[in-house]
C-alpha cells in the first residue's frame, strides 16, 4: 500500500513541476512594449479663427514581439486620433496623430485624453493634449 501512495505522490509532484515549468515558459515568451517620446502635448495659445490643431506622438516598440494598437479612443468628439494600423516590429517606430477641432467650442483652456489599448506589457496607455483657444476678437 505504501508503494502505491509513493507512486501517486511522484506523479503529483511530476505534474506540478511540469505545470510550473510551462507557466515559466509562457512568461518567457516575447512581449511587445511601447515607449513614447512624450505622452503630453501643450498646443499653447491659438485663436478661434484657426481652431484645428494637430500633434503627432511618436513611439518605439522596445519589446521583443510585434506591437499592435487595437484601439484609440478620445475623451471627446472634438478630438480625433489616427494611429499606425499595422504591427510595429521590435525596435521600429510608429505614430499616433491627434487632431483637436475647437470649432463651435467655447474659447478657453482644454485638456483631452486619448486612451490606447495595445498588446504591450502595459495594455492601456493614455496620451494627453491641452491648450488655450482664444476668442475671435481677442488680441
Amino acid at each position: 500500500m505504501k508503494y502505491k501512495k509513493d507512486k501517486n505522490m511522484k506523479k503529483v509532484v511530476f505534474y506540478m513541476m511540469l505545470l510550473v515549468m510551462s507557466i515559466g515558459y509562457a512568461y518567457a515568451q516575447g512581449k511587445a512594449d511601447i515607449k513614447f517620446e512624450q505622452t503630453t502635448h501643450n498646443f499653447g495659445t491659438f485663436s478661434e479663427n484657426s481652431p484645428v490643431v494637430s500633434y503627432t506622438f511618436k513611439f518605439t516598440n522596445v519589446g521583443d514581439a510585434p506591437l499592435v494598437i487595437h484601439q484609440a479612443v478620445a475623451s471627446c468628439g472634438c478630438t480625433v486620433p489616427e494611429y499606425s494600423q499595422e504591427p510595429i516590429a521590435p525596435g521600429k517606430t510608429g505614430t499616433v496623430k491627434v487632431t483637436y477641432n475647437g470649432t463651435g467650442r467655447y474659447p478657453g483652456h482644454f485638456k483631452k485624453s486619448i486612451t490606447l489599448r495595445t498588446n504591450a506589457k502595459t495594455e492601456i496607455m493614455r496620451l494627453f493634449i491641452e491648450g488655450d483657444m482664444t476668442a475671435k476678437d481677442a488680441k
